[in-house]
């Protein structure tokens, strides 16, 4: 059996920036991805080919507790789903992390605090390069640092739209993005949001984190590599993981497979000594998924809309307060800007109508948390996966949305559209190993090593105790450096001892 240091299951955010953390220490590191690098083809930047025709959408489907499949619009390739992300890069709240009331319950918090967190989420921003700017936002939380680059230039429209939420008593700020706008510009006219990204123009896990890892001799990335489960003695440690390719034993092993399949992964590998999978011993494997509650918004003026990319600005003014007895709201920012082709591919409207309404409209990506839920769930079916998400805190969102209508009709936008996204936009998974300090309550511990395994860890957003109200990339990209930096320290014990 080919034997190896440290093992990686996924090249997302989290398996490519442990991975980035993890190369200078010499090991020899494989990281599994089961798809493919993306090509760089004319689709990549044909809104009607990504929206209407579905090119790129992945043909995986799960099924609903009813026995229903869905395709969950989660991409199996080289970089995950950042490879398709917004570019967001944004802290959670010190507020995120202690335990908080909310109208549909109250969040646990940490078993660490945002100063723990901290020093990481700067060393994210400076590794994905984050264009981004402190000052505007009353809700920012300290930081050790300043972003490495200048935040990305708003439009004219949105410049304009800035100053008209000031003038109605709102806090916009500029979107922390990981986005060489000039370079992404430079092969389209075209946003980023949703577009992959096919000629490294986005900060994401393959253009910076995997490429950061492949520049150290004893790193190797392999494609196509489907893992099908582990093995774990009674003892608990991880002694093979079985692959399409064959089986693999390594020292120590990182799961990034994202929130569902890292997740599935553990629940598949039951045994005759982990009946209830790997990491299980608590019971919580699965359990406490959690999608971000989301709406698109769309702002309709008799002025028109000629931005190309739009995405460079957020609102928190509705985030730590804004319900009667100040419970969070959440997070409104800017879509990546929706063409008529876009929005007729995603209403059904006709075409001459979806480009009038596209023509005069500033989108707007409306997020609230998703709250922690036992009965929210992962499990398997045979081979299938089985997502039963219940919805949490709808009355935060739809409080969120009421209150950014009254404030945008104050502004100037006197007709608004909205529609929720459903479960067909993965919208920022997470929660199915939450981290903890107790055992019998949690899969990980406050650095990521699972408690039952002294040689598994999970680098993933399955970790998160909580969703919060903003895009998770940064936090799971804070995360994952704290796991590569603990990870390193125990290789290093190891060969001392």
């Amino acid at each position: 059996m080919e034997e190896v240091d440290v093992l990686i299951v996924g090249s997302g955010m989290g398996g490519a920036t442990t991975a980035a953390a993890l190369a200078p220490s010499g090991r020899r590191i494989v990281i599994l991805e089961r798809g493919e690098r993306l090509a760089d083809t004319a689709e990549a930047r044909d809104a009607e080919a990504i929206f209407a025709r579905g090119y790129f959408r992945p043909k995986e489907t799960w099924l609903t507790p009813e026995g229903e499949r869905f395709n969950p619009g989660n991409y199996a390739c080289v970089g995950g789903n950042t490879k398709f992300y917004g570019a967001v890069l944004m802290r959670y709240r010190a507020e995120d992390f202690a335990p908080r009331r909310h109208f549909g319950g109250s969040t646990p918090g940490w078993p660490i605090g945002y100063d723990d967190l901290e020093p990481w989420y700067q060393r994210a921003e400076d590794l994905y390069r984050v264009c981004g700017m402190l000052g505007a936002d009353p809700t920012e939380p300290p930081h050790s640092g300043v972003y490495p680059r200048p935040p990305v230039p708003h439009e004219p429209e949105i410049a304009d739209l800035e100053r008209r939420l000031k003038a109605v008593g709102l806090h916009p700020a500029a979107l922390p993005l990981g986005v060489d706008i000039e370079r992404w510009l430079a092969r389209a006219r075209t946003p980023w949001d949703a577009y992959p990204c096919t000629t490294g123009a986005k900060m994401d896990a393959e253009s910076v984190g995997l490429a950061a890892a492949l520049k150290h001799p004893g790193v190797e990335l392999r494609t196509g590599v489907t893992v099908e489960r582990l093995e774990a003695g009674a003892a608990g440690r991880v002694t093979a993981v079985v692959t399409s390719a064959g089986p693999i034993a390594a020292r120590q092993v990182v799961l990034a497979a994202g929130a569902v399949h890292t997740a599935a992964l553990l629940l598949r590998s039951a045994s005759g000594d982990h009946p209830r999978g790997l990491a299980n011993r608590s019971d919580q494997v699965g359990r406490n998924f959690m999608n971000h509650n989301a709406s698109g918004l769309l702002a309709l003026s008799p002025r028109r809309n000629r931005t190309v990319y739009q995405k460079t600005l957020y609102i928190n003014d509705w985030y730590n307060s804004g319900g009667p007895e100040g419970e969070p709201l959440g997070n409104v920012q800017l879509l990546g800007r929706v063409s008529g082709p876009i929005l007729a591919a995603q209403t059904g409207l006709p075409r001459p109508i979806a480009r009038m309404i596209s023509d005069r409209a500033i989108d707007f990506y409306v997020m609230s948390e998703d709250l922690p839920d036992p009965d929210s769930r992962v499990t398997l079916k045979g081979a299938d996966i089985v997502l039963n998400w219940t919805r949490s805190n709808r009355e935060a969102h739809e409080r969120l949305l009421a209150a950014l209508r009254s404030a945008l009709r104050r502004a100037g936008f006197p007709l608004i559209l909205s529609r929720p996204f459903d479960r067909r936009t993965p919208s920022h998974q997470c929660g199915t190993a939450r981290m903890g300090d107790d055992p019998a309550a949690s899969v990980v511990g406050p650095w990521g090593r699972a408690h039952d395994h002294g040689n598994l860890w999970i680098a993933d957003a399955s970790v998160l105790p909580t969703s919060g109200a903003v895009n998770p990339s940064l936090t799971v990209a804070a995360h994952a450096l704290r796991v590569g930096h603990a990870l390193t320290r125990t290789l290093h014990e190891e060969v001392a001892a």
